[in-house]
């Protein structure tokens, strides 16, 4: 049965620092100084950070491409194919440079339009970070340093509907997500997207190597 809880009235965070909190000192210290520099830098309202590259792996189940298939229905958040060496680009803006945080990916396609893909970052939730898909749906994420990687790995899945946050049961979740951000080094890093399924196993694996805006 879902969870249904009414979010109360707090002071929302910056995200300046809200990420060394969720991580903690020592993890976060563990960190490339690349990857903390990122997650620390401030968007003014109105400016836009923009992070160029190309998608390096993409793989997918048959029930992977079902799924991301099905949502379209909810804005695409998923690859909708495999092509590799195609162009890509992430660009972050802010509401005021303290609370949201608007994502906005594209990624081309050897046919066709490129596919974009728009989300939000907010420091709030049972995790104290949550991303939102659209149409009310979100995912509420961890954090963790594994291998000198930052991971986002969702927690769980919920749609607000009318002031309310209902909570989605287990059995109704489309899989795991993890996104990975992982340094490489002369201003580049990998951002990886894995979404597994207890049953049905690796439904979606992809990668792109992004570079730091000039």
């Amino acid at each position: 049965m879902a969870t249904v809880w009414r979010e109360a009235m707090v002071e929302r965070e910056p995200t300046q620092g809200g990420f060394e909190r969720l991580l903690g000192r020592e993890a976060w210290l563990a960190l490339p100084g690349a990857v903390r520099e990122r997650f620390l830098r401030r968007i003014e309202t109105g400016d836009c950070v923009t992070y160029v590259g190309r998608v390096v792996e993409c793989r997918m189940s048959l029930a992977g491409r079902i799924f991301a298939q099905l949502a379209r229905i909810v804005g695409a958040p998923l690859p909708l194919g495999t092509d590799i060496g195609v162009a890509a680009s992430v660009s972050v803006t802010s509401d005021d440079g303290r609370i949201n945080q608007y994502w906005t990916r594209q990624y081309g396609r050897r046919h066709g339009f490129p596919q974009v893909i728009h989300s939000a970052k907010r420091f709030a939730g049972p995790t104290g970070l949550e991303e939102y898909l659209g149409y009310g749906i979100g995912i509420a994420l961890r954090l963790r340093v594994a291998g000198g990687a930052l991971l986002f790995e969702g927690d769980h899945y919920f749609v607000r509907l009318f002031g309310l946050r209902l909570r989605l049961p287990r059995w109704a979740e489309p899989g795991r997500l993890t996104v990975g951000h992982r340094d490489l080094g002369d201003g580049r890093f990998v951002f990886s997207l894995d979404l597994a399924h207890p049953l049905l196993g690796a439904m979606i694996h992809q990668s792109a190597i992004f570079a730091e805006p000039a």
